[in-house]
C-alpha cells in the first residue's frame, strides 16, 4: 500500500470524534515526509501472544547504566526470522505494518526510545534510527504551522 493509501487508511480508521481525523490529517505531511526516507512501506514488527510491540532494551557498551528501548522493523519476513531469533519463541509472530501506522503508534508508546527501522534486507548493517522524542518534536511543530497557517484570513489581501 502507498503513503497516500496508508494515510487514508489512518484517517478513515481513526475514531470519529470530529477531532481525531482532522488531527491525522494535519500530522500527514509529517509522518510522509518522514516514511518518505525510509526504503520500504511497509515493515515487519515483532509481536508477542498478547499482539504488543516486542521491545528490546539495549545498553550502551562502555557504560551499561545507558540504556534505551527500541523496536526493530525488519523489510522482510525471511529478515525477522534469522536475525530476531524468533525462529526459538514459537509465540512471537511478525507482522506486516505500513510504516505510516509504525510511525504513528510510535508517538503513543511512551516506553519506547526508538523505532530501528532495516532498511537493506539480509543485512542489520543499513538501519535508520527514528527516536520518538523527536518525532514528536516534528510532529508537533507540523501542527503548529498548520494552526498559524489557518489563523491567516483567506481575504487577507
Amino acid at each position: 500500500m502507498d503513503l497516500q493509501a496508508q494515510i487514508q487508511s489512518l484517517i478513515d480508521n481513526a475514531p470519529q470524534d470530529g477531532i481525531t481525523p482532522q488531527l491525522v490529517a494535519a500530522i500527514a505531511p509529517a509522518l510522509t515526509k518522514i516514511a518518505q526516507k525510509l526504503r520500504f512501506p511497509q515493515y515487519y514488527i515483532l509481536r508477542n501472544p498478547t499482539e504488543d510491540w516486542v521491545l528490546t532494551t539495549l545498553s550502551h557498551k562502555t557504560n551499561p547504566q545507558l540504556q534505551k528501548r527500541v523496536i526493530y522493523a525488519y523489510p522482510t519476513l525471511q529478515d525477522v526470522s534469522t536475525t530476531s531469533g524468533v525462529g526459538f519463541d514459537p509465540h512471537m509472530i511478525a507482522a506486516p505494518i505500513g510504516v505510516i501506522e509504525i510511525l504513528f503508534q510510535t508517538l503513543a508508546l511512551k516506553p519506547v526510545d526508538s523505532i530501528i527501522f532495516f532498511d537493506t534486507p539480509g543485512t542489520t548493517a543499513n538501519a535508520v534510527e527514528i527516536e520518538r522524542l523527536q518525532l514528536q518534536s516534528i510532529i508537533e511543530s507540523s501542527l503548529q504551522q498548520n494552526r498559524r497557517s489557518s489563523d491567516i484570513p483567506p481575504d487577507i489581501a
